[in-house]
């Protein structure tokens, strides 16, 4: 296959995808793809959450309905158009280690091997295991050329020539140790926050809710902190949020909620909360799941040079002050196919393996 045609599948898998939104499942035609693949892909969807409980079906469809727009030819073109692809290469085997914190979470490293012409042994999570099979027997039956390039694999890797590993700062160390003589991406624990200034919407502050609530809280571009100027009115937040307050009903979610409002109560921790989210003050950026940290601050420039120091545990900064710099309020579940996690662009080290 050469890079157009790769292309082509990816667009043609994005198509397909179109039919899973949050709106509605429906199939659109009787095609040979929707006859063979569609009932196997909705039965995934509606037993998601037997397998992992945190993957609700409102959850998984925003996964599929952010890949479906983010599969277009003009977005696919756009990204690789970007970079210098050698066609004579001889295809090297690249092992991904898969994170399943949220649904489809390994997509992105899946696509980036099979877009440069490399083949790919992926190790997935237990969380999430489902999804991508059904995906690659889509593309095996789109394109045959995919059936050699695709393997997946529960037990030891073996057989590869580079690696993309992605887990906590304590398996990192482990990945780095195993395979730190191959070429390699490690990623570690990040975390996402938003500045907020004061001045922001109603509409501005609901595209928030959006950043925090969007798969529980679980993502890496999930935001787990703000930034708040002294004196803040917490009330424009909080009756901004409501919107989300249904997120309270689901059990997992509830649990959590319970248990953390326990454990700050016991340790006298001051806290603000409207019934379905908790306000820490801490310094700390990552949160439990239905809590949100967060730190007052003065200077909004010495704040940003002191976030640049810590870029390394940072996915994204939402804000909607400086928007070159910074992702737009609402925006931190949106990423580009160009936006990469930790920051490492992972085309051009599968380009260059």
């Amino acid at each position: 296959m050469n890079l157009e045609q790769r292309i082509d599948a990816f667009a043609k898998l994005g198509e397909f995808l179109k039919q899973f939104s949050t709106i509605k499942i429906e199939k659109v035609d009787d095609s040979e793809f929707n006859t063979l693949f569609f009932d196997a892909f909705e039965m995934q969807i509606n037993r998601a959450h037997e397998f992992n409980g945190w993957f609700n079906k409102p959850n998984v469809l925003k996964a599929f309905e952010s890949w479906s727009e983010a599969l277009s030819i003009e977005n696919l073109k756009k990204w690789t158009s970007n970079y210098t692809f050698n066609e004579d290469i001889t295809p090297k085997n690249v092992a991904i280690i898969m994170a399943g914190n949220i649904p489809l979470v390994g997509f992105h490293d899946f696509l980036s091997v099979l877009i440069s012409g490399h083949q790919v042994i992926a190790k997935q999570s237990s969380n999430d295991k489902h999804f991508l099979p059904l995906i690659a027997k889509f593309l095996e039956y789109y394109n045959p050329e995919f059936k050699n390039k695709i393997t997946f694999t529960e037990g030891k890797l073996t057989d590869f020539d580079a690696v993309i590993a992605t887990g906590s700062n304590n398996t990192a160390r482990y990945f780095e140790h195993y395979f730190g003589k191959y070429p390699n991406i490690i990623r570690k624990n990040r975390n996402s926050i938003a500045i907020l200034t004061g001045k922001e919407t109603q509409e501005e502050l609901e595209g928030l809710g959006e950043d925090i609530f969007q798969y529980f809280g679980l993502g890496c571009r999930s935001v787990s902190k703000i930034y708040i100027p002294e004196n803040y009115n917490f009330e424009l937040l909080f009756n901004a949020l409501y919107k989300y307050n249904d997120i309270i009903n689901y059990k997992k979610y509830e649990n959590n909620y319970d248990y953390n409002k326990a454990v700050y109560l016991m340790s006298l921790f001051k806290l603000q909360e409207n019934g379905f989210i908790m306000l820490k003050e801490d310094e700390s950026f990552s949160s439990p799941i239905a809590t949100l940290f967060y730190e007052y601050y003065d200077s909004f420039k010495i704040l940003t040079e002191k976030l640049a120091l810590e870029k390394d545990k940072i996915q994204c900064i939402a804000c909607n002050e400086n928007s070159v710099n910074f992702v737009k309020l609402g925006q931190t579940q949106h990423p580009e196919l160009s936006d990469y996690a930790d920051g490492i662009d992972t085309l051009e080290f599968l380009l260059n393996i």
